[in-house]
């Protein structure tokens, strides 16, 4: 039996791929973390083969919740399983520790089929991120800006890209307004912009958001 943990904040995803393994009759739902200050004490205190993790949810990121649980559990397999597109943070979750990259508008038999993989001792790359990937390691290839953020300002940079103030922000990812905002002076002067303005007008061009957070960033 494969024993998962879920981490998502959102419950109607849990309960949604909770059934899809109830179905299977070889994985079961080991435990479920609801937020980021969840998830270490879940994995500190559950067996299990495969950590299913939502990349954003409230507290820590998902970025810097897959460096924690694999300096302690580095042979546990991390399945990000996220709203996000692959472009925007599959080769950071690779990069972290994380064992594949999945977005949730895929079907349930991938979703069911990449645990299993991961399971085994697989990885899972989408032809989409192992293009991507391949593309950054050859040589004399175009850095872009936002690339060389860290974890935690391109996070800072895609709230922000999505409209959400800097005391939004801080709320969100339980940092002071005054972190924020370090992170956005140094965000704009590692990517040559001068202001909110021309953050969101780079995230768009760059395919940064989803289609309802563009529309969302540009009210």
């Amino acid at each position: 039996m494969i024993r998962v943990l879920l981490a998502d904040d959102h419950a109607i995803v849990r309960d949604g791929v909770r059934c899809i393994l109830a179905r299977t009759g070889d994985m079961t739902i080991a435990g479920e973390a609801r937020d980021g200050g969840e998830v270490m004490t879940l994995v500190r205190n559950t067996d299990a083969d495969v950590l299913v993790l939502d990349i954003s949810m409230p507290g820590r990121s998902g970025i810097e919740l897959i460096r924690l649980v694999k300096a302690e559990y580095p042979k546990l397999p991390i399945l990000v399983f996220s709203l996000y597109d692959e472009l925007q943070y599959a080769v950071r979750a690779l990069r972290a520790g994380a064992s594949g990259y999945l977005t949730k508008d895929n079907d349930s038999d991938t979703l069911v089929a990449v645990i299993r993989k991961l399971a085994a001792g697989g990885i899972y790359l989408s032809e989409t991120v192992a293009e991507q990937m391949a593309r950054e390691i050859m040589p004399a290839s175009e850095t872009l800006p936002h690339t060389e953020l860290s974890d935690r300002e391109f996070q800072v940079f895609r709230l922000l890209a999505e409209g959400m103030s800097p005391s939004a922000i801080a709320e969100r990812l339980s940092l002071s307004i005054k972190t924020v905002s370090t992170h956005k002076t140094h965000i704009q002067q590692k990517m040559g912009l001068t202001n909110t303005a021309d953050l969101i007008h780079y995230a768009i061009r760059h395919q940064l958001l989803d289609a309802n957070e563009s529309r969302r960033a540009c009210r």
